[in-house]
């Protein structure tokens, strides 16, 4: 009797993503497009386009994206304007996850943390509620601890934006070959890719996926750079 066929395993997320776009959707305070029902409609042009994932901020924005768009959401909750601020409590990482990320970003450089918690805690929160974890980093040894941490990304988000972290304004490359080169953990270029060919380039140099966020996704910002140059 030949047996029944079995159903294939779905891949995972990390092979969902591979060699893939992921868009960020977010729009900074006071600006016109800070408002959900448009942040939305974004990571529904992003899917429109290929895209493999969203990045979005707040659970309000993470909640509604989930039940719109269809793919993997990966959320982060901004909360101040200066140290670590990106998802910076076990708090506000848990909920993200109960607001439906599949995976919660938050910053994973050697800064402090504001509840004197560790991202190791953090990590240890969001697993163990079923989501998984991008860790924003600024340096190699950053990623690193990172990865031996528990984290299931890598991005390079925060190069140039930390100190101790060069400041260019071309996409951290090499920051992108030294993590890929030393780690099994996916590592996912985000920060300044302003052109495809540069998306290219991430991919060239070992990144597992590549986030683009200002150059699709901030009419605002694209707008003042016309206007600056006409000026």
């Amino acid at each position: 009797m030949t047996p029944p066929p079995t159903a294939s395993p779905s891949p995972s997320l990390a092979d969902q993503l591979k060699g893939r776009l992921i868009v960020s959707c977010q729009a900074p305070p006071g600006d016109p497009m800070r408002h959900t029902d448009t942040l939305v409609r974004m990571t529904l042009a992003a899917r429109s386009g290929g895209a493999a994932a969203v990045r979005v901020n707040g659970p309000e924005v993470v909640a509604a994206t989930v039940a719109a768009v269809g793919l993997p959401v990966i959320g982060l909750w901004k909360d101040g304007d200066s140290g670590v601020f990106i998802t910076p409590t076990v708090r506000h990482a848990l909920a993200l996850v109960e607001a439906g990320a599949a995976v919660v970003a938050a910053d994973a450089t050697a800064r402090p943390r504001p509840d004197g918690s560790t991202f190791a805690e953090l990590v240890e929160a969001v697993h163990a509620a079923g989501a998984q974890v991008m860790a924003d980093v600024s340096t190699p040894s950053e990623g690193r601890a990172a990865a031996g941490q528990g984290a299931d990304f890598v991005g390079t988000t925060l190069s140039g934006y930390v100190p101790g972290s060069p400041v260019q304004d071309a996409p951290d490359l090499a920051l992108v070959t030294d993590l890929a080169g030393v780690l099994d953990t996916p590592v996912i270029a985000e920060g300044r890719i302003a052109t495809p060919e540069q998306a290219a380039r991430a991919l060239a140099a070992g990144a597992h996926s590549v986030v683009v966020g200002t150059a699709i996704t901030a009419p605002t910002a694209l707008t003042r750079l016309f206007a600056d140059a006409l000026a």
